[in-house]
């Protein structure tokens, strides 16, 4: 893999931004997870004005071998329908996206199913889905690397039509299991602690989930390598939005993170390189428990819990007027100087 130049956002810009959110008509921190979400976007931008321009949503999608051997309540045909829903407009990403005005489009990084060339799909198919890592590593060491950097090409494509922001979601049928051998490996959590219902495991549906995770940990044993572990256990969409999330980290952007699955690549991402969580804004709290562990390890505070766990990108989405609210607020808002209001003595 080739490597990235990712610096902190750390410096006295932040000094200087928290003067101005401080100076704002209202009391000292009175609007909570604002002002830092408003300081963080002005430490990527390094500006204390920043603004937020041609904003993209992308849902990453994939299938995973190991969903033919029971890990998902659902067959593996229903990651290309859903994939047909996006695309017809009919999911809860599209009405959310729709409703806030953000652009979406779906990309096919290894699905079991050929689309053809579709309005809204970007080809960046590696293969018909990974292997069933049960048996063997979920892609080679070559599928790895290019997803990662289908997911760079993807950035710089955005980037050079003038984009500062990024949304990343996920759709594919046993992903939540990848995601939750990912957490376990890089946090060391226990794995049946990570482990939750995903698309509705019923108790033995769970505990089948649980026995078979065990067993592909069993294969491998403990594994150091943050790139070792993607290969063994991702899935193309989420080795794709690892290489979206590094590269978005490396041209400054802000990356909008959603819930399990997309944070199991930003996980990764930071894993690989710390200063990768300055440009990660954390939007929603998912109810699968190994989520906590993933946001604990990446020190992260998310901007909402609505007790979601659709993925897709909807936390995301849902979110997004909260970062538009945070900028607005950083450069609209009236001090005490402008208002002629006087400040606490």
């Amino acid at each position: 893999m080739r490597p990235f130049n990712i610096e902190s956002t750390a410096g006295l810009l932040a000094q200087q931004l928290q003067t101005k959110i401080d100076g704002k008509t209202k009391p000292l921190g009175a609007l909570g997870q604002l002002e830092g979400l408003a300081q963080q976007i002005g430490l990527i931008q390094r500006t204390e004005s920043p603004q937020l321009t041609a904003p993209q949503m992308l849902v990453f999608a994939g299938d995973h071998g190991a969903a033919k051997a029971g890990v998902s309540a659902y067959p593996q045909d229903v990651t290309w329908q859903m994939v047909e829903n996006f695309l017809a407009g009919g999911a809860a990403i599209n009405v959310f996206t729709r409703t806030h005005g953000l652009p979406l489009a779906v990309v096919d990084c290894g699905v079991a199913h050929e689309f053809g060339a579709r309005e809204g799909l970007i080809n960046a198919k590696i293969g018909n889905g990974t292997q069933n890592y049960l048996e063997t590593p979920a892609m080679s060491t070559a599928q790895c690397a290019q997803a990662v950097e289908n997911g760079v090409a993807l950035v710089a494509r955005y980037v050079k039509a003038g984009s500062n922001v990024i949304g990343l979601g996920e759709m594919g049928i046993g992903n939540t299991a990848s995601a939750t051998l990912i957490t376990h490996c890089i946090t060391g959590q226990p794995l049946d602690a990570c482990t939750g219902r995903g698309t509705g495991l019923d108790d033995a549906g769970l505990s089948r989930k649980q026995q078979l995770l065990g067993v592909a940990v069993a294969r491998t044993g403990k594994l150091d390598d943050p790139w070792r572990v993607l290969q063994e256990f991702g899935g193309f969409e989420i080795a794709t939005m690892v290489g979206v999330i590094l590269a978005a980290a490396e041209k400054r952007m802000v990356v909008l993170i959603d819930g399990f699955v997309v944070g199991a690549a930003a996980l990764m991402a930071c894993a690989l390189y710390p200063a990768v969580r300055d440009f990660c804004v954390y939007c929603h709290q998912s109810v699968e428990p190994g989520h906590r562990y993933q946001l604990a390890a990446m020190r992260a505070e998310p901007l909402l819990d609505l007790g979601m766990r659709l993925g897709e990108g909807t936390g995301v989405a849902l979110a997004w007027p909260l970062v538009k609210a945070a900028v607005a607020f950083l450069n609209d808002m009236a001090s005490f100087a402008s208002a002629g209001v006087s400040e606490k003595s």
